[in-house]
This record gives C-alpha cells, sequence and structure tokens, in this order.
C-alpha cells in the first residue's frame, strides 16, 4: 500500500519477501539497476543487498525529490537508515520534458495512462534530460559508515526497482516533480487547436506501436489455385508498335511466363512443399517461428511446422521460446556453443557468487548448458551472458521462463515453474 504525505513525497510499504524472479522486469526498472551494478565497486555488497531484499529486510521506502530512505536490517536484525540521493531536474529540463512530450499525442496519451513510453525516455536523454541514472548517479548514504554502495543502500535500490515496476513515476518523483504536477503541465500545455489536429496524421506512430508490442493479425488463407494460368493480354492493337518490337514474340513470351507463374503457384501450394530447403536456411526456420507466435489458424502452424521440419511438439516448445525472448531465447533453445575464455571465467565467477556455499547447487556442464544433478533443472547461458531457466519435460528440455543476469534468480524461476520450491541442496522436493 502506498502512502501520499504531500504532493513532493510518496511512502511505500514495505514488500514481501520474494523468491524466484527478477527484481526488474520492465525496461526502466532494469536500467535502474545497471546504474546500481555499474556504480558499486564492492561486487560483493550488491549481492549482499540483492539478498536483503529478497528476504524481505527492507523496510517502508520513502520517496521524494532527489532521495530515496528506507529501513534495512541486517541478517542479525540490526537496523540501518540507508539512503540514496539522486540528481534533481531543473526547471528548465521539465518544461523541455513537457515539450517533448506534446509533441507525439501517444507520449501524452501514454503519460495519462499512468506508463512511461520507451521512445519518450530515450528523446528525453537525447535532448539532454536524463531520467534515467547513468553511471555514478546514484549516491548511497548509510549510518553503518561504508563510503560506497554497501549492502543496505544495495538492498534499497533492488527493492526500488520493483517499485519502479509498479509505478514509473516514481523514476519522475525522483527526478523533482511529483505525479500531479507532471500530469497538470501536460493537460494545461497539451491541448491543441482544431486547425493543429487537422493537420496531424491519421493513424497510430508506428515507433509507438512497435514499442506497445502489438500482436500482428494473422496470416489470410492460401490461395486457390486456378485450373490454368489464363489468357495473356492481347497485344493486337491498334497503337503504334514501335519497329524493333515483335508483338508475337512478347505474347509468346507472355503467355510462356504466366504458364510458369501457375506451375509454381501449384508447386508452392502443394503439402509439404519446401521443407527441405527451408529446413536447411536458419533465417527461414526462424521465421517459421515468429510467424507462428503471431497465433495464425492452426492449419497456418502445421504448414509453418512442415516447411520448417519441425514436429507439431517442437514448434509448440519453439513458440514458447519466442514468446519469452524472440530471436536470442529461441537460439538459446536450439543452438548449443562452447564457453570459452572470458565468457567462461565470468560464468563460472556468477555461478560462484550467486548461492551461499551451503545453497550452491551440484551443477554438470556440457557447452552453454548447466545441468542441476539429480533435479530436472538447467540453465543456458546466451552470448550476452544471460541465464535462461528450463526444465526436463516428457523427456526433453523446455523453456521455464525469461532471462536473467543472477543464476540463482532463473534457476529458481525453473522450479517455481515446475510448482516446486525454489531449489536449495538438500531440500526435499513434491
Amino acid at each position: 500500500m502506498t502512502r501520499y504525505d504531500d504532493d513532493t513525497e510518496r511512502t511505500f510499504a514495505a514488500l514481501p519477501p520474494t523468491h524466484g524472479r527478477d527484481f526488474a522486469r520492465t525496461w526502466w526498472g532494469r536500467a535502474w539497476l545497471k546504474a546500481l551494478e555499474d556504480a558499486a565497486l564492492d561486487a560483493s555488497q550488491v549481492k549482499t543487498g540483492r539478498r536483503l531484499a529478497r528476504s524481505g529486510a527492507v523496510g517502508a521506502v520513502s520517496v521524494r525529490p532527489g532521495r530515496i530512505t528506507a529501513v534495512v536490517q541486517d541478517r542479525d536484525r540490526t537496523a540501518h537508515r540507508a539512503d540514496v540521493l539522486l540528481e534533481r531536474l531543473s526547471d528548465a529540463q521539465w518544461d523541455r520534458f513537457v515539450d517533448l512530450a506534446i509533441e507525439r499525442s501517444g507520449h501524452v496519451a501514454a503519460l495519462l495512462d499512468r506508463d512511461m513510453p520507451p521512445h519518450l525516455v530515450e528523446d528525453a536523454a537525447t535532448a539532454g534530460i536524463d531520467l534515467l541514472p547513468g553511471l555514478g548517479d546514484l549516491e548511497p548514504e548509510c549510518d553503518c559508515g561504508a563510503w560506497d554502495h554497501c549492502g543496505h543502500t544495495a538492498a534499497l535500490c533492488y527493492q526500488v526497482a520493483r517499485l519502479l515496476d509498479q509505478d514509473p513515476f516514481v523514476l519522475l518523483l525522483m527526478r523533482g516533480r511529483a505525479e500531479s504536477a507532471v500530469l497538470d503541465a501536460l493537460r494545461s500545455h497539451g491541448g491543441t487547436t482544431g486547425e493543429e489536429d487537422a493537420r496531424r496524421p491519421d493513424g497510430v506512430d508506428a515507433a509507438e506501436a512497435y514499442a506497445a508490442g502489438h500482436v500482428l493479425p494473422p496470416l489470410p488463407a492460401p490461395p486457390g489455385l486456378r485450373e490454368g494460368p489464363g489468357a495473356p493480354p492481347s497485344l493486337d492493337t491498334e497503337t503504334a508498335v514501335p519497329p524493333d518490337v515483335a508483338p508475337a514474340a512478347l505474347g509468346f513470351l507472355a503467355a510462356r511466363a504466366a504458364a510458369e507463374a501457375h506451375r509454381l503457384l501449384a508447386e508452392a501450394l502443394r503439402s509439404g512443399h519446401g521443407r527441405q530447403a527451408v529446413s536447411s536456411d536458419p533465417d527461414a526456420a526462424r521465421d517459421a517461428v515468429r510467424l507462428a507466435a503471431g497465433d495464425p489458424d492452426p492449419d497456418v502452424v502445421r504448414r509453418l511446422g512442415d516447411g520448417s521440419g519441425r514436429t507439431e511438439e517442437s514448434m509448440a516448445v519453439a513458440v514458447s521460446a519466442w514468446r519469452l525472448g524472440g530471436e536470442v531465447a529461441l537460439s538459446v533453445l536450439e543452438e548449443e556453443w562452447a564457453v570459452e575464455g572470458d565468457a567462461l571465467a565470468r560464468a563460472r565467477a556468477a555461478l560462484e557468487s550467486a548461492w551461499d556455499e551451503e545453497e550452491r547447487p551440484s551443477l554438470r556442464v556440457r557447452g552453454n548448458h548447466w545441468t542441476v544433478v539429480g533435479a530436472p533443472h538447467q540453465l543456458r547461458l546466451d552470448h550476452e551472458g544471460r541465464w535462461w531457466p528450463y526444465r526436463r519435460e516428457r523427456g526433453r528440455w523446455v523453456p521455464a521462463g525469461g532471462a536473467a543476469h543472477d543464476p540463482a534468480t532463473a534457476l529458481a524461476s525453473a522450479a517455481l515453474a515446475a510448482g516446486e520450491e525454489p531449489w536449495r541442496r538438500g531440500s526435499r522436493r513434491r
């Protein structure tokens, strides 16, 4: 529950413990945590903060312009006041922000609907208005005496990421403007005259529609096939023909082109057409999954499966992966690669720091797959260093959730997707 103290401060009740989920699921929440992780000099303090936030050790969070505050308890229940400071935007920057928003009606509509369009934040950054924190923008203060981010300020930042997922206007308040002030400015300056409305193009801005993730309509039914190619247009007209053009020869070529087009269409509509060619073309096979993820008719899905060399079951698993993470998630599902050099060192370090010694699972590694020994759970590493959870179902590995930078979070997702408690060494499974 949120308590509104006045127009310039909001207090959020303490959130319950959380397991098996990313702390940030929205792009602004992830950007917030990236600023923390980039700025902290001691990665172990970031890990401690993540563990404290997961355990519910962060109390009520107070948010006001330029500062967030909460009381955080250590594992021994010692309480510390933690503050994180963020620079406030100037009045001139806020005026430019409102001007940018009203340039696109879609931005205003989204903000009035309490949403934060990604393109608005990107446009603002281009204009020198940084809503999201950058490297070093999150300044920590804690009564534990640490001069850099400690476990308490890191825990507060992780908790704020959850708040940003719920309400992106929290970010605007931290930068200096309450929600009511922003919305009032949009309403007072966003009005347009009838002449301005008439100049606006019809339809929806393509970039905003793409960012909103609208699902494409299903593919139309395959075209029918006529009995023959039909007669080409007659060239026997009264129009003067250049002396170097032979109408009879052009008519013959047109007739042959029509016949060849009819033959190719008949072949394309034949069941199983192109299966070998498409399945050997990774781009076409990948595109078949993308199209199937748009929920076309079952007949269309079967044709896409046939054309890409996938069974009905394997196509369903591929579509599930695509919906979780697009082309990257599909690659993680269908491609295995050797992790070497720096990538392997970073992966081992992430696995080493993700769990306490007594909780760390036993993992068997093959390529970019880390399988939990004695459990139907697996972690897969992508080329960007993110971990994808998998679980064993009916003899095959299937995706169990979205990617996470923290392998412990990803593994917990695999367990929760199967209806189990998050994995702990020595725990009994249902």
